[in-house]
This record gives structure tokens, sequence and C-alpha cells, in this order.
């Protein structure tokens, strides 16, 4: 759950990216690129700003490659060896995965596991075909062949069929693209299916880790259109905090398996209007993780304001979801419009990413 200090005991100079790890919440970076890891910035950024991890998907790697100089003359040789684009892609940026899990690998290794996580996205063309999907996280946790690595799976019907199935292979899980409470119920549930599976089989549960990553700004940019200015920049922080009520309450796993952290993704405003650091700064408890984007941590770095947010407001916070019920708006509906949306960008983001390196 991170570590704890009372709060007369913080340092009003410790770094403000550092104040929430005190808050026993994980920042985790949102981008990986050559140039990060060969500059050293990322182990400067975990250094100096405990940061606890890094995820990537489609559109990070496309502008990584298009952007850094540093894949170009890797890419000449790859295209003279390698001529499917798909395994192009992956022999380009995989060694990046690996280095950034050895950067990452004490932290890993000094929070027995809690922490030090670096994610690689399934093909989003396969985000429907659940014996593909799992086909693909066995041969990626391979080739990447470390613990603290984890295989990003989007969260559609066949999605949760290989969740489960990774799960029970001892596979760590990202779970992504999670918008509604509905699509977050079968997420848990996966991750519950496959560890009891595991533990029927007499096999350990221990160190399998999983996130389930709930997008936040995209709802709000959705909604917002359709919502009264009382409403406007609010429903995405409140969902995510009634998230947070649901999966405090959910039963006990299998003795010695790790719960499944909450993950907000998607937390950079995209409303210039909104506080540029809101869905960090309102968003903090224990046992959860923020990926953020470089200009989202930086403006928290430079401005943000850490406190227990994530807990707070719950009167407040009902009213609005039955306001917007009261309008005749299902955020389980909502979670299905934007799940569609997501994967379609992926989609896009990964033919260009292939035509890149073609």
């Amino acid at each position: 759950m991170g570590r704890y200090t009372h709060p007369f005991l913080r340092s009003s100079t410790m770094p403000r990216l550092q104040q929430i790890a005190q808050y026993g919440q994980q920042i985790w970076l949102d981008n990986l690129s050559r140039h990060l890891l060969d500059s050293g910035e990322l182990a400067r950024w975990i250094l100096d700003d405990a940061i606890a991890g890094v995820t990537s998907n489609p559109a990070i790697f496309y502008n990584a490659i298009k952007n850094d100089a540093g894949y170009q003359a890797d890419l000449a040789r790859i295209k003279s060896e390698v001529a499917e684009p798909e395994a192009r892609f992956e022999a380009l940026v995989l060694p990046d995965i690996r280095r950034a899990c050895d950067i990452l690998r004490p932290v890993y290794d000094e929070s027995s596991g809690e922490r030090g996580f670096v994610s690689f996205e399934v093909a989003p063309a396969l985000a429907h075909d659940a014996a593909a999907t799992l086909a693909a996280a066995r041969r990626l946790w391979a080739a990447i062949d470390r613990p603290n690595a984890m295989i990003k799976i989007p969260a559609t019907q066949a999605g949760m069929t290989a969740i489960a199935a990774a799960i029970e292979a001892g596979i760590n899980v990202n779970v992504t693209l999670i918008f509604g409470p509905r699509q977050l119920a079968a997420v848990h549930a996966a991750h519950r299916q496959g560890l009891e599976a595991r533990a029927a089989k007499g096999q350990a549960v221990a160190g399998i880790a999983s996130v389930a990553s709930v997008f936040i700004s995209r709802i709000d940019t959705l909604l917002d259109p359709q919502l009264p200015p009382e409403l406007q920049g609010k429903i995405a922080i409140a969902s995510a905090r009634a998230a947070y009520g649901r999966w405090k309450e959910l039963p006990p796993l299998p003795a010695g398996a790790a719960p499944q952290k909450l993950l907000w993704a998607s937390t950079s405003s995209k409303n210039p209007a909104y506080r540029d650091v809101i869905y960090v700064e309102d968003l903090i408890g224990p046992g959860t993780v923020n990926t953020v984007p470089d200009a989202t941590l930086a403006a928290f770095r430079d401005h943000g304001k850490a406190a227990a947010t994530l807990e707070c407001c719950q009167a407040e916070n009902h009213s609005l979801l039955a306001a917007l019920a009261a309008r005749g708006i299902d955020m389980d509906q909502i979670g299905d419009e934007l799940l569609s949306a997501g994967l379609k960008q992926f989609e896009e983001a990964f033919a260009k990413l292939l035509e890149l390196v073609a």
C-alpha cells in the first residue's frame, strides 16, 4: 500500500509527487521512449519524484518512434532482418520494455512486488478474440521475461476470458479501457476467477499482479456537452470515487493473492477551463495508481497539491451520480460507447504504427 507518515511529519520541502506516495498512491509515467531510457531521465524521475511504474500503448510508441532519432538505426537494421510489420515493431520496442523493467526492478524488489511495473499492450485488433489475446499475452510475457512486466488486455467481453486465463497462467495483467461500473465489475470477477482456478490446481497465487485501468477524463469530455454547468467536469471524479468505494468492499481473494489495484488512466485534463491537475489532485487515495503523461507530471511537479481526496465528499458524489441518472444517462451505456471509441482509437494508432515501421 505504500509508505505512510503522520501528516505533521511530512516535510514541506518534499517534492510534490513524492508527497502523493505518502498517501499510499503510486504515480506511473504514461510514456516510454528510448530517449527517456538513454538520457537517464526515467531513472531521475524514479529517484526524484517516486515514479513507481511505466505504461505504454500504440499511440505512445508511434510518437516515440516517429520523433526519437534513437530508433532509426535499429529500425533500418530490423527491416533487413524481419519481414512482418508487427514483428518488426516488437523487435524494435521490446528491448526498451525490458530496459524499463530493469530500471524499475529495484523499486519492484524493495516493495516486494508492490510497485515497479512496466506495461505493454497486446495488438488492439485482437480485442474481440479471447484465444488470440491469450496467445499474444503468453508470447509477450515470455518475450519480455521480466517479473515486473504487465501485459495490457482491453476490457471487452472476449478480454474477460483472456484476463482470467492469463491470471491463471501467472501473467501480470493491466486491464485497459475500463469506463463503466459494469465493465469494472466484470474485470474484478475475471481477476478473481483466474486466481481461484490457479489455487484450485494447487499453484501459488502470490506474486501475480494486476491493475484495473479506469479511464477518467474521457467521461467528462463525452458528457459535458450534455450537462448543465453545475454537473460539468464532476462526473468522472464522482464515478471514480464510487468505483473506489465498491473496490474496498470486494470479498477476500484466495489466501496470499495480491488485490487488483485500481488505476486511474487518461488523467490529463482535456478541457482548458479545468485545473490541469484536477484528475490527479482529486483522486489520491491508498492502494491506487495514477498513470500520468509528461505534461501533467510537470504541472503537478510545479503546482499540484497532495491530499487524501479519494474518499471525500461522498454525499456530494452520490448526489452528482443521482442527478446524472435522473437525466436518463446510464453510466454503463456511456462505458460501452467509450470502450468502442477507445478501441477504434487504439486500432488506428496501431495501424499508423505498423505503417511507420513498414
